[in-house]
């Protein structure tokens, strides 16, 4: 059957072999519609980043690129601004029909922690080709903060797909019309179109914006730092806001976000052309995102942006991105934020979970 694979496909997989690990899957690995991935042992720190290339095995070019290996057995720290390679716990023997996309999760991109997958003979971050067998490796690069790491922490997820599973626009507005998808207007052009809010009722708080020099954060612990030693806020008296170059914000979208339970979707940049800013780094949203079968109202769309070469004007209600919803092969057995740990279900302006609410 044509679409994303559920929760209960996954677990197919892994009874079958298509999906093998050493030492074996969590059960909590397992999500509605895609499998937590887990740090190995080790981690190499490489000169730049890199793709292996057709014919090419990670394996060869780490040969090539690597400056030093780390042990991460007792924990270690990944420096901002360097470039580590990780193999992964999971290794993979899709079935010929069957493909896979990874993605940051949410909490690592809320980090502006770059995490993307690498394979065996890729050509691309983040895109495994179908009936792909091999390895899998994390490349990461920490942008703001320097980070604590452990074997088997979970940085990055990965999705299974059959086939052709996205809508087009028609089946998405039609979508809309059934089961609305935002509280709102719906701007559907290549995907669902979503906007930055910079006038969040009764505040004038509208983003957080990293500092340069921080400590090392503990990717471990949860509810623990303090937002203002990582943070500055971000405020707006008119609904906008200058960007600067090279600075990392977090901002929320204007409208409320639904994922239908037999949907899933996955969150696009913008067109280049708008701005210079790049919005998200972490893309998969579950079914049952915001949805109320699944115990949410609606949830903002938290918006990880990196400004680029000049200053930019952002402006309350700009179009920054849009989302890319895909079918289901089957509705999965577990929901987001339905009876598993979801730790953004009805969010607004969030941080990651490792900083102290207010």
């Amino acid at each position: 059957m044509t679409g994303v694979l559920p929760s209960q496909d996954i677990e197919k997989m892994l009874e079958n072999g298509a999906i093998t690990a050493s030492p074996a899957v969590d059960p909590a690995q397992v999500q509605p519609a895609s499998l937590d991935l887990r740090l190995g042992t080790v981690a190499y720190r490489v000169r730049a980043s890199f793709l292996a290339g057709s014919n090419r095995t990670v394996t060869d070019r780490l040969a090539e690129f690597e400056m030093h290996r780390i042990d991460l057995s007792d924990g270690a720290v990944l420096e901002k601004g360097c470039v580590y390679v990780v193999p992964l716990m999971e290794s993979l023997n899709l079935p010929a029909e069957v493909s896979a996309v990874a993605n940051a999760k949410s909490s690592t991109g809320r980090l502006d922690l770059l995490t993307r997958a690498i394979t065996d003979g890729g050509e691309e971050f983040d895109r495994i080709k179908p009936g792909y067998s091999g390895p899998l490796f994390a490349e990461i690069c920490p942008r703001s903060f320097s980070v604590l790491v452990r074997p088997g922490m979970r940085l990055n997820q990965i999705r299974f797909r059959q086939g052709q599973s996205v809508l087009t626009d028609d089946q998405l507005t039609d979508l809309h019309t059934e089961s609305p998808l935002v509280d709102g207007p719906a701007v559907i052009q290549d995907g669902l179109g979503f906007s930055v809010d910079l006038r969040l009722p009764g505040t004038t708080l509208v983003g957080y914006r990293a500092k340069p020099h921080t400590g090392v954060i503990d990717l471990d612990l949860l509810n623990h730092y303090a937002p203002q030693d990582y943070w500055e806020e971000v405020h707006s008296q008119d609904g906008r806001i200058i960007l600067d170059p090279g600075a990392f914000y977090i901002l929320v979208s204007r409208e409320a976000v639904h994922i239908p339970p037999a949907f899933a979707a996955e969150m696009a940049p913008y067109l280049a052309m708008v701005g210079e800013f790049r919005v998200h780094y972490a893309g998969f949203f579950d079914p049952g995102f915001g949805n109320a079968d699944a115990g949410g109202l609606g949830s903002r769309g938290v918006l990880e942006v990196r400004c680029h070469e000049a200053p930019f004007v952002l402006e309350h209600g700009q179009i920054v991105g849009r989302l890319v919803y895909e079918r289901m092969s089957e509705r999965p057995e577990q929901l987001y934020g339905a009876g598993i740990a979801s730790n953004y279900q009805g969010q607004g302006l969030k941080l990651s979970k490792h900083f102290k609410s207010a």
